[in-house]
């Protein structure tokens, strides 16, 4: 990538600032899902192998008033103790005195762990005063934080403006480099699935993509306000009816997304469908039309078999978003197998990545997360990245340095 990376940094005995996201659930003061911080752990061993003093930020969840105890960092700091063997000390702020004489007083491979960093509302508002403090607290800064990226915050951009020298980790520089791997010249047939229920977010991707894929399949809570789009009946599925129009202009696009390229974009043929009121009496509606009182929770067999066709041909596959209601197991089984039809294409020789948190959980659900080429810890910012748009927490970050030229060699 085309700034610093971890490896051009002289980390010993320094004081590194290091941005993570550890924004992961808890409940009971536990944490229950440490796919983020599993995915930091090279970045922080190589900190403190290094004999870095690592100083740790983060956000987790969306307080709103302040510091909450609900909202703490506490338990992540304690579970990754765990997982590193060695004491993470926790600071009682992310700013003040005493965080300021905790970082000081920090030796060579040693840890602090600074508490939510969205306690003060001057973080989402990239307050220059706050970044500054915060930027005080290392003498370098590594960003490791793909899941923030995309947002110009305090921690992820401001204190870039008040330090020397700022990188990226491991984590955030394998997502770039494996997500640009879906913008330059991938190997086609390349195949793009998106679902969810948001339209919004997913259609400057496909407006992005529409001249490199092979094709686009749309499933899940988003594929109903196409079909409205189209004149298509939906009966109660859900619709994002502010982006109808958005919508039915893409359909546009993608119809002739280039004179000399024919591109299959797939909405689902049939689906599963429950009563509007009833979760637990649902059938397959075989035809595209879903009658009045019931709702689409899952792409059909006719749909699933269809999308698995084109996933098998291809070369290149990104997928983000669920194919319906797949948290219910009795609605689960066409994301289900779409996750097993990526994981086959993996097998084949396919490049292969997926993100955002439910695609994740998906593939989870599945099995066959370690059988997917790049699993991309942010949703938002990999849908963001790939439609084309600088994400602040990369841009912000510095440049390479510029290697010496050779000296000349001067004649006797």
């Amino acid at each position: 990538m085309d700034r610093l990376v971890l490896d051009d940094l002289e980390l010993k005995g320094k004081r590194v600032l290091t941005r993570v996201d550890f924004n992961v659930p808890l409940s009971n003061g536990k944490v229950m899902d440490d796919t983020r911080i599993q995915a930091a752990l090279p970045t922080l061993k190589k900190i403190i192998g290094d004999g870095g003093k690592l100083v740790l930020m983060s956000h987790l969840g969306r307080p709103k008033a302040g510091p909450t105890p609900e909202f703490s960092l506490k338990p992540v700091a304690a579970h990754l103790s765990q997982l590193l063997g060695k004491e993470v000390k926790m600071a009682p702020d992310c700013v003040g005195e005493e965080v300021q004489k905790m970082a000081n007083a920090l030796q060579e491979g040693e840890i602090l762990m600074l508490e939510n960093t969205r306690f003060y509302k001057e973080e989402t508002k990239n307050d220059a005063e706050f970044s500054k403090k915060l930027a005080t607290l290392g003498e370098v800064f590594v960003n490791d934080a793909f899941g923030a990226a995309h947002r110009a915050h305090a921690s992820t951009e401001g204190v870039t403006k008040h330090l020397k020298e700022s990188a990226a980790g491991y984590l955030l520089q394998a997502e770039v480099e494996n997500l640009n791997k879906l913008l330059e010249a991938p190997q086609k047939p390349y195949v793009v699935i998106l679902g969810g229920a948001k339209v919004s977010d997913k259609i400057k991707v496909i407006h992005n993509l529409v001249t490199r894929v092979s094709a686009l399949l749309i499933g899940g809570g988003m594929a109903y306000t196409f079909l409205k789009a189209k004149e298509i009946a939906i009966g109660d599925s859900i619709l994002d009816v502010e982006h109808l129009a958005m919508a039915h202009n893409t359909l546009i696009v993608v119809r002739n997304p280039h004179p000399y390229k024919k591109l299959k974009f797939v909405l689902p043929s049939d689906h599963l469908i429950a009563r509007a009121n009833n979760d637990k009496e649902y059938q397959v509606c075989e035809a595209a039309e879903i009658p009045a009182g019931w709702k689409g929770v899952d792409i059909g067999p006719k749909t699933v078999a269809e999308f698995k066709e084109l996933i098998s041909t291809a070369q290149t596959v990104f997928w983000n978003g669920p194919m319906g209601i797949f948290e219910n197991n009795a609605f689960a089984a066409g994301t289900v197998e779409i996750a097993k039809a990526v994981a086959a294409a993996t097998e084949r020789g396919a490049f292969t990545v997926v993100g955002g948190g439910d695609s994740i959980a998906a593939i989870e659900k599945a099995g066959v997360k370690d059988r997917i080429s790049h699993v991309s810890t942010g949703g938002g910012a990999s849908l963001e990245f790939l439609a084309g748009i600088d994400l602040p927490g990369i841009t912000a970050l510095s440049k390479p340095r510029k290697k010496a030229e050779p000296a000349k060699k001067t004649e006797a």
